[in-house]
């Protein structure tokens, strides 16, 4: 199993989300964390944000990764939204975004954190399956899609 699906719980898989902006999209994600998983939605929006005030986490090719540390988190934890219609988002290519896979982490994660991103990351740049993910209809598949990937092994 790769990183992201042990942390991504199917009922954190969302599509057609309707959200106007990013600031919606952020809004959504903390609603998700605070049903699913008792994480107050200001202290989501406000970790998001915090990190995106550093630098967009729009990657291009109408995907983004917005993250943040949680203070009295345990371990990390992930969604996916995909939105309706794409937002504005501030990717280096300009191209609004419509899938978006969220993480959260302990406030202290470090490495952990870095190999989760990077593994996102990776996943995204399978261009075949960064495409399927935008249009699957269903949320289980996209869920499925992404707990059937596998990175490439590292030579490390």
């Amino acid at each position: 199993m790769n990183r992201l699906a042990a942390i991504l719980p199917a009922a954190n898989v969302l599509v057609d989300v309707d959200a106007s902006s990013k600031k919606r999209v952020f809004e959504h994600a903390g609603l998700l964390f605070e049903n699913q998983h008792a994480i107050a939605r200001a202290t989501v929006t406000d970790n998001l944000f915090a990190r995106e005030r550093l630098g967009s986490t729009g990657l291009g090719h109408g995907v983004a990764i917005p993250h943040g540390r949680i203070k009295g988190l345990k371990n990390p934890l992930a969604a996916v939204l995909r939105l309706s219609q794409p937002v504005p988002f501030d990717a280096p290519d300009d191209e609004p975004v419509t899938l978006l896979i969220f993480l959260l982490v302990p406030e202290a994660a470090t490495q952990r954190h870095l190999e989760i991103l990077s593994e996102i990351a990776e996943l995204l740049s399978d261009r075949e399956l960064r495409e399927r993910l935008k249009i699957e209809p269903e949320a289980a598949k996209v869920h499925e899609l992404i707990a059937n990937w596998q990175p490439l092994k590292s030579v490390a």
